[in-house]
């Protein structure tokens, strides 16, 4: 069955660092990498889309003690953990969709986001990355570590089957539900730059997974 988006992280918390690391290939690669390409620079302004626990916040606050960062998560749990995990003053966590939330123009260094944005279409990602774009400063960029979709054929089935079992389950509220729907690296590129980012690249790619650069 599926699972409204916010209760399927809820019920999955006890653990959740445990699967991430062991379950996903390159995730104990993955995670420093993607740190250690956001600013260094003291009291950077940092925006990561979906932080959830916090697990390439951990290994960046090691690199840059003195960043300032914003969380969005639709998880409390999440974010309460993540309180936990990391007692810093310098981390301000805001709970809901990064949809729906004012990210505010010209306010950050860079924005991450790691596994979490591979629930969306292309149509829906553009419009999110234009306010990403905006919450920017001039010079920033996005570092986006995800999973992608191997082939077009493999984007179109993993769509269709989300689109089969809300059928089958008589959903239609429009609420986000969890079932993976990658974009191809070519349609995740697309999207970034119809939303007005300037250049896209592959930094680094473990399996299913890359990271890519986007700059404005």
């Amino acid at each position: 069955m599926l699972e409204r988006m916010d209760a399927f992280f809820e019920r999955r918390l006890e653990g959740y660092d445990l699967h991430m690391m062991t379950h996903i290939e390159g995730a104990g690669e993955f995670y420093p990498f993607t740190a250690e390409r956001l600013p260094q620079t003291p009291e950077a302004t940092v925006l990561d889309l979906g932080c959830g626990t916090g697990l390439e916040l951990e290994a960046y606050f090691k690199l840059n003690p003195t960043a300032r960062v914003t969380g969005i998560d639709l998880s409390a749990g999440m974010l309460e953990a993540l309180r936990k995990k990391i007692a810093n003053p310098a981390l301000t966590l805001r709970q809901g969709s990064y949809f729906d939330l004012d990210l505010g123009e010209n306010s950050f260094d860079a924005a991450v986001s790691v596994e979490s944005l591979h629930h969306f279409t292309k149509e829906e990602k553009i419009g999110l990355y234009k306010k990403v774009k905006n919450a920017l400063k001039p010079g920033a960029y996005l570092i986006l570590t995800d999973y992608f979709a191997a082939s077009d054929k493999e984007e179109r089935d993993f769509r269709a089957e989300l689109l089969r079992l809300k059928r089958e389950q008589g959903i239609d509220d429009g609420a986000f539900y969890h079932y993976d729907t990658p974009l191809t690296v070519a349609h995740e590129t697309q999207a970034l730059l119809e939303a007005g980012f300037d250049r896209v690249e592959v930094l680094k790619s473990w399996g299913a997974t890359c990271t890519l650069w986007a700059g404005r």
